[in-house]
């Protein structure tokens, strides 16, 4: 077996500084700016902390296909994630990584189901894939990445809720993020931000900041105080 292989095989490494003294919830601050603001707006802290490790688990498997040197070692990293839900959802002890012992006290304490999880894992598979996606992968890929993310979060956030109403605004997110390399994507794109402006007034006062980060989603990069502004307002009025 060669090194690098072997060397995939093992956890992947987290981000979280050697000193250990950034937590999850700084990690999601520094990588991923619009959805740790998004989050502010949660006021219980614990269910704060649940949707950030949701976020945490999403930002493990966009890692990733980025960070593989070739397909193979991106699909051992998907695989070791995989295992990770096994223990999770076998009541196995689960492995020390910060991601995998947070999400674990979310899906025990949430009563979140395996299928979610499990297709935001398979959606990555794609992304080893150099092919351009078609209009329907891009779709479909969207929706299972940020949109089920957002579904979860919502969940998480108001079980009373509909939490399918945030997929669109998940799925425009997603989508938005790809749109500086990607600029023929806009009229997709608009065709499900649409979407998400629509569904997401369906969502309860409680659950919205699982889509409020949308309001971000395809717009040029702006100073903070900007982007916090936008993200209040779609708050006040419940709608991206």
């Amino acid at each position: 077996m060669s090194e690098s292989i072997a060397h995939a095989l093992e956890a992947p490494v987290s981000e979280t500084p050697s000193s250990e003294s950034e937590d999850l919830d700084a990690l999601i601050r520094r990588v991923d700016p619009d959805r740790w603001l998004s989050s502010r707006f949660i006021a219980d802290v614990l269910a704060r902390a649940d949707v950030i490790a949701l976020y945490a688990f999403d930002h493990e498997l966009a890692r990733a296909p980025r960070v593989a040197s070739n397909p193979l070692l991106g699909e051992i990293r998907l695989t070791w994630w995989r295992e990770a839900l096994d223990e999770i959802f076998e009541g196995r002890a689960v492995r020390m990584h910060p991601t995998a012992q947070a999400l674990a006290r979310v899906v025990a304490a949430r009563g979140l189901q395996r299928a979610p999880l499990e297709t935001m894992i398979d959606a990555r598979y794609r992304e080893l894939d150099p092919t351009p996606m078609s209009e329907a992968e891009l779709l479909d890929w969207a929706r299972d990445t940020g949109g089920l993310s957002a579904q979860l979060a919502a969940q998480v956030l108001d079980a009373a809720t509909d939490s399918r109403m945030a997929l669109a605004g998940g799925s425009a997110w997603s989508l938005g993020k790809r749109l500086a390399d990607q600029p023929d994507l806009r009229p997709v794109f608009l065709k499900v931000i649409h979407a998400a402006r629509s569904a997401s007034r369906s969502l309860s006062v409680a659950a919205f900041p699982a889509v409020a980060h949308a309001a971000l989603a395809g717009r040029p990069s702006a100073n903070d105080f900007a982007r916090r502004l936008r993200l209040t307002i779609a708050v006040a009025r419940g709608r991206i």
